[in-house]
C-alpha cells in the first residue's frame, strides 16, 4: 500500500468516524429524524469525497515525472494502464505502455497524422490480438522524442509497425521499451531509466 492509498483510507476512517458518532448521539432523537440526519450526512460526505478525488485529478500534473537520477516515472491512470505522450516525427501522439506488444504500433489515424498514408500501406505483417488477427505494415518513424521537465530523450529510425485494425489508441510495446536499462513496475508508478 503506498502513501496515497494510506492517506486515502485515513481519510475516509475519521469521515467515517464523525458519521457513527454522530449516530450514536442522534439516537436520543427520534430514529427516523436520526436516519434521515445520516442520510444528509452520507450525501454530504459522499459528495465531498467525491469533489476531493475531482480536484486531485484536475490539479494533478503528476502523471509524469523525472527523478533525481534522470529516470521517468509514470503514475498508471484511473483506468490501470500507464499512458506516455511522445512526439512522433514532429507530432504529438498518445501512447499506452503495453509490454504484451512486441513492438511500436501506431493506430491508424496516428499513422495519417505522423505522416503516412494508412490506406496505402503493404499489411504484409500478421499480429493476434484479443480481437483476433490483423495486419501489420512495417514503418520507420525519423524520430521519436520523449520530452518533459527539462528531460529530452530522443531516438532516430525506429521501427514501428500500423495496425491495419481497429486500434483505438497506439501502443508502446518492447521493441521501443528495450531501448531503456530499466524498466520496473512499483506499485501504481513505472519507472524508466535510459
Amino acid at each position: 500500500m503506498d502513501s496515497d492509498q494510506i492517506m486515502r483510507l485515513v481519510y475516509l476512517g475519521v469521515w467515517g468516524t464523525v458519521l457513527i458518532s454522530y449516530f450514536l448521539v442522534a439516537r436520543t432523537q427520534g430514529i427516523g429524524q436520526s436516519l434521515r440526519h445520516l442520510v444528509l450526512w452520507g450525501l454530504i460526505f459522499v459528495g465531498v469525497a467525491a469533489g476531493y478525488g475531482l480536484w486531485q485529478d484536475i490539479t494533478r500534473d503528476d502523471r509524469i515525472t523525472v527523478s533525481g537520477t534522470g529516470a521517468i516515472v509514470l503514475r498508471a491512470g484511473r483506468n490501470g494502464h500507464f499512458n506516455l505522450d511522445l512526439q512522433v516525427n514532429g507530432t504529438p501522439v498518445s501512447f499506452i505502455l503495453d509490454t504484451g506488444a512486441s513492438d511500436l504500433v501506431l493506430s491508424q489515424a496516428d499513422a495519417a497524422r505522423v505522416g503516412f498514408d494508412p490506406q496505402s500501406l503493404p499489411y504484409l505483417g500478421r499480429a493476434r490480438t484479443a480481437n483476433g488477427e490483423v495486419g501489420l505494415a512495417r514503418v520507420t518513424l525519423d524520430e521519436v522524442v520523449l520530452a518533459h521537465a527539462g528531460l529530452e530523450i530522443r531516438d532516430a529510425n525506429v521501427p514501428a509497425f500500423v495496425n491495419e485494425g481497429e486500434l483505438d489508441v497506439s501502443l508502446l510495446g518492447m521493441g521501443y521499451l528495450r531501448r531503456y536499462a530499466r524498466i520496473a513496475i512499483e506499485g501504481d508508478r513505472l519507472i524508466l531509466e535510459r
